[in-house]
C-alpha cells in the first residue's frame, strides 16, 4: 500500500510540474534558439528570415490556426526535432541536443505521463504565454 501511495503522490505532482515551468527561463530560452529567426515577438520576422526560403511561423498564432487550442505536444516534437538523432527537415534545425537535461512528467493529454526535458517545456510554456 505504502509504494501505491508514493506512486499516487508523484503523479498527483504532474500537473503542478507540467503548470509550473517557469516560463521567464522559457522566454530566455527563446531569445537564445528561436528569436533569430522568429523575431524578438515572435511574429516571423527575426534577422535571419529575410533569408529563408520559406518564412518562420508567426509563433504567436499557433493556437489561432488550430482552432484556439495550443498543441503543447506538437509543438515540443516540432521544437525537439521529431526523431532525436534523425535526419531533420525543412529550415527549422533540431534544438534536442540545446533541450537535454532535468526532465519532468508531463500529460500529454491522451492520458500518457511522458518525462521532458524541462527546458523543452519551459519553452513551449513560454511560446503558449505569447498566444493572441
Amino acid at each position: 500500500m505504502r509504494a501505491v501511495f508514493s506512486i499516487a503522490a508523484i503523479l498527483g505532482g504532474v500537473g503542478l510540474i507540467a503548470c509550473t515551468s517557469d516560463v521567464e527561463t522559457g522566454r530566455d530560452s527563446y531569445v537564445e534558439l528561436c528569436s533569430g529567426c522568429h523575431g524578438p515577438a515572435g511574429r516571423g520576422n527575426g534577422p535571419a528570415a529575410a533569408s529563408l526560403e520559406v518564412p518562420p511561423a508567426d509563433l504567436t498564432a499557433i493556437a489561432a490556426r488550430n482552432g484556439g487550442v495550443f498543441p503543447k505536444t506538437e509543438i515540443m516534437a516540432k521544437i525537439d526535432g521529431y526523431a532525436k538523432g534523425q535526419e531533420h527537415h525543412g529550415a527549422m534545425p533540431a534544438f534536442w541536443p540545446l533541450l537535454e537535461g532535468r526532465t519532468v512528467l508531463v500529460e500529454t493529454g491522451d492520458g500518457i505521463v511522458t518525462p521532458t526535458p524541462e527546458p523543452l517545456v519551459e519553452l513551449t510554456a513560454y511560446l503558449e504565454s505569447i498566444q493572441r
